[in-house]
């Protein structure tokens, strides 16, 4: 039902000033196909009235009360991502890897089974377990049912830190289940995330203006580490369409995907290279929404962790916070350390995603700006683009 039409049915009561309801929402940002599956707007919803529908979308599953916060947090909508990059010290101008307190190219020794690059996060998180420093991890592991698609997972021991190493290239709506209500945790309890620069960014926002978040636990999140990221992927048109279909290749035989050096590669489950093809081959299944992003870094995270800038086999590690070099020490020694290889190689990517992003971004990009844009301004500014909100027909009931 579009918004406007419950409004009129509201017994002619005038509405409060200044509202965003979940159908703006939808309107300029999911409809819009711009939504990059970050699941901030489930989140921070104080009713729980926004879930995940079966096309891993948000959907309002009861009553919009109107508070707007699914705007204001939405990287994508009221959100003014780059504003959330000074939560962290960083400066005005935040140009190549921004602000850090340490910088390597690192590895585990020994490897772990199934990760992929330097293995740098795995040994993190099984550091930090073992410590007790954290609860649970907050990561993607395979689907049950979906070969080769991530879900969100909390993974509360070494052990299933292990089962979930490897990468997936799809959003997985991580902030949509941090609830935690399925699993045994403390009273207060402590959790890192793992996740993309929206993710990340969400919620730094959230927790720098403290809500009451339904039964989203925000405050819970006590570190947070962000997969340096150009784009994510439709899992469908990706993983079914472009490479299963397209390319005739059974999902069941896929040992590794992975993206090195502007390339997509796929391996079976030997080892061997099924495809290595450029990655612009497969743009058309990636996110609309992420074009918008000029935050490949992960500016707002306590810990950045990528391939770029370090030989093969090894990551390129960002230490970015004091609560990230804390965690940090407790996995230094299991890690084998070096001056970052090839920075240059971040910066050169860095720049290209920007350029991307200034080119798709209907306004302007400020990391200086208040950390909310009106709902009025985004339609000034999207208005009569390829990205501007899609208005629906009136429903009658």
């Amino acid at each position: 039902m579009a918004g406007f039409d419950i409004r009129e049915l509201m017994n002619d009561i005038d509405e409060a000033p200044g509202k965003v309801w979940f159908w703006d929402l939808e309107k300029a940002v999911i409809d819009a196909d711009r939504c990059v599956q970050c699941g901030v707007c489930v989140a921070a919803c104080p009713t729980d009235s926004i879930g995940i529908g079966s096309d891993d979308l948000p959907e309002l599953v009861k009553m919009c009360t109107g508070c707007s916060l699914c705007w204001d947090f939405c990287p994508r909508g009221g959100l003014q991502y780059e504003s959330t990059w000074k939560i962290m010290g960083a400066d005005h101008s935040v140009e190549g890897i921004g602000k850090v307190e340490e910088s390597y190219t690192a590895r585990v020794n020994p490897m772990i089974e199934g990760v992929q690059d330097g293995g740098f996060v795995s040994a993190l998180l099984i550091s930090l377990l073992e410590a007790g420093e954290i609860d649970g991890a907050l990561v993607a592991r395979e689907s049950a049912t979906e070969r080769w698609k991530g879900e969100a997972f909390l993974a509360r021991t070494p052990e299933e830190v292990r089962e979930c190493a490897g990468s997936f290239y799809n959003q997985t709506l991580a902030l949509g289940h941090v609830d935690f209500k399925e699993y045994d945790l403390p009273p207060n309890p402590r959790i890192a995330v793992v996740g993309t620069p929206c993710e990340i960014e969400g919620i730094k926002a959230m927790q720098a203006r403290p809500w009451t978040w339904g039964t989203s636990k925000v405050e819970a999140i006590t570190l947070t580490i962000a997969l340096l990221c150009t784009k994510s992927f439709n899992y469908e048109k990706l993983m079914l369409e472009e490479i299963q279909a397209k390319r005739g290749v059974d999902l069941e035989n896929v040992g590794r995907v992975d993206i090195i050096r502007g390339k997509m590669i796929v391996q079976d489950l030997e080892g061997e290279s099924i495809f290595e093809e450029p990655i612009r081959d497969f743009h058309g299944a990636a996110l609309k929404g992420c074009d918008e992003c000029a935050d490949f870094m992960g500016h707002a995270a306590d810990i950045s962790v990528g391939s770029v800038g370090s030989a093969d086999g090894y990551s390129s590690v960002l230490v970015r916070s004091e609560e990230g070099l804390t965690a940090f020490e407790s996995v230094r020694e299991k890690l084998e350390l070096r001056e970052l290889d090839k920075p240059e190689a971040l910066d050169k990517l860095d720049a290209l995603d920007k350029r991307v992003a200034f080119k798709s971004l209907k306004r302007a990009f400020d990391p200086e700006a208040p950390l909310f844009i009106d709902y009025e301004e985004h339609l000034e500014n999207y208005a009569g683009t390829d990205r501007a909100p899609v208005e629906h027909e009136a429903v009658r009931y």
